[in-house]
């Protein structure tokens, strides 16, 4: 099993403890989860959480740090004989939990009666995603399961995310790791992408590729020609002369840390002269959005930076008029970018995104703004040394988007719908990769894939 050392876990139970103070936290590992029989299971994924701070990666376990009395238990149960027939023999937990710096371990069942005998009050949970995890609560804590949610521990939240949020050098070269990983499948993909080809062709390719370099997919793969579409798990189409392929997609590491890269390229061998002036215009406000980082920057700052590079972008072409500080302020660009330009990434690919946005990407003073475009930003408060980031602008042609604008008349003073015309079948670009906040700047998580318009046609042409 893929650890860090003891001493790691035990420093972050410890800081955890300072942050909380008082109470009872209360950790829940995941389950097998059977797709369409009970021994038919999912492939297993160990909530990130209970990884952090206890290291285990496998199925039925549960842990709790008693802050007042310094007591740290992992729960769980040895596999029987009839299990070990099926699934081979692990080492018993409580050797399991030494080598993550834990003492004392007891059987499953013994968590609901610790539990019962501590008022409610004193009880911390993070927020279920799991339904089997909040059925759990709601038994064990005699808590109705439709108010579990709105009953999870703020304070907890707060503290797990302050942690987590700040990478330390080991967790870096798990997510260089991962990055690596998630550049050999995209060099895949870019390689071997040709006309004829089905999307899903490439989806096993690059999906074979993680797996041949130890690693996993991080999310289900975005691989299409309908680059329009933000989030397009369909992989039907087959690929065509003229047309871009955009790839959004990466790896975890052994140790489940994530990574996740965008690249879009000619199905063919180069871009056509408007393929290549919008694919410039989304690499300028990258380059734009990467110079901006920094600790100690509002990510909404940057976000907005990039948003007004690419109404200059589409301006020059004609796309967009007028006022481009009123237009980005008033959401004009929106109809082009509705989306955030990223978010954080660890031991998640959206990292913490189970805890709430409001705590992992804002702040009590800062809050989420409702207006389209900016209500998809994931991360919008000050950037820390620590962090790690995602930075993923795009221009996307959305037919329906279009005609209900237009339909509206919305910000007609800021969009030149006449010539949009032009672009209604053009698709969708974006480019990613994921950046490391440093003390003075930013630096690029994994060994750099092509991303100027000349090395990726240079790719395509090999």
């Amino acid at each position: 099993m893929n650890t860090f050392s003891k001493e790691t876990y035990i420093g972050r139970r410890k800081r955890l403890k300072e942050k909380i103070g008082s109470g009872i936290l209360l950790f829940l590992g995941n389950e097998e989860s059977s797709s369409n029989f009970k021994d038919n299971w999912y492939p297993f994924r160990q909530d990130s959480s209970f990884l952090y701070f206890f290291g285990l990666d496998m199925p039925g376990l549960a842990a709790i740090i008693d802050v007042d009395q310094d007591l740290e238990i992992i729960f769980g149960d040895n596999l029987t004989t009839l299990e070990v027939i099926w699934q081979g023999a692990h080492p018993p937990i409580s050797e399991l939990a030494e080598a993550v710096g834990i003492q004392i371990t007891q059987a499953k069942n013994e968590l609901p009666k610790f539990l019962a005998k501590h008022p409610i009050q004193k009880i911390h949970f993070l927020p279920p995603y799991r339904p089997e995890n909040s059925l759990k609560l709601a038994e064990w804590l005699s808590i109705p399961n439709p108010e579990i949610p709105s009953l999870a521990s703020v304070d907890f939240i707060k503290a797990v995310v302050a942690l987590r949020s700040i990478k330390s050098e080991e967790e870096i070269r798990e997510i260089h790791k991962a990055v690596n990983i998630s550049v050999s499948m995209h060099k895949r993909a870019m390689k071997e992408a040709k006309p004829g080809m089905k999307e899903y062709q490439l989806l096993g390719l690059v999906n074979g590729e993680a797996l041949a370099l130890g690693g996993h997919l991080s999310f289900p793969p975005i691989i299409t020609i309908n680059g329009q579409i933000l989030h397009n798990h369909n992989y039907s189409n087959t690929l065509t002369e003229g047309k871009m392929l955009l790839g959004d997609f990466g790896a975890e590491s052994a140790m489940r840390y994530a990574g996740d890269i965008t690249r879009t390229f000619p199905v063919g061998v180069e871009f056509s002269s408007s393929q290549k002036e919008i694919y410039q215009i989304v690499f300028h406000a990258y380059q734009a959005a990467v110079a901006a980082l920094k600790p100690g920057i509002r990510f909404k700052t940057v976000h907005l930076l990039a948003c007004k590079r690419l109404a200059e972008g589409l301006k020059e072409l004609g796309l967009m008029k007028g006022n481009l500080d009123d237009a980005v302020e008033k959401g004009a660009h929106a109809l082009f970018f509705q989306c955030g330009l990223g978010h954080m990434m660890g031991l998640d690919v959206h990292d913490m995104e189970d805890l709430g946005e409001e705590y992992v990407g804002y702040t009590d003073a800062f809050k989420k703004s409702k207006e389209f475009g900016l209500r998809s930003l994931r991360l919008g408060k000050e950037l820390e040394s620590g962090f790690v980031i995602t930075i993923e602008p795009g221009i996307y042609f959305i037919p329906q988007l279009i005609d209900q604008w237009q339909a509206e008349n919305l910000h007609n003073e800021y969009i030149n719908y006449e010539k949009l015309a032009q672009y209604r079948n053009f698709g969708g670009i974006r480019v990613e990769d994921g950046y490391w906040i440093t003390d003075s700047g930013s630096q690029i998580l994994g060994d750099p894939l092509e991303i100027e318009l000349a090395d990726v046609e240079r790719i395509r042409g090999k």
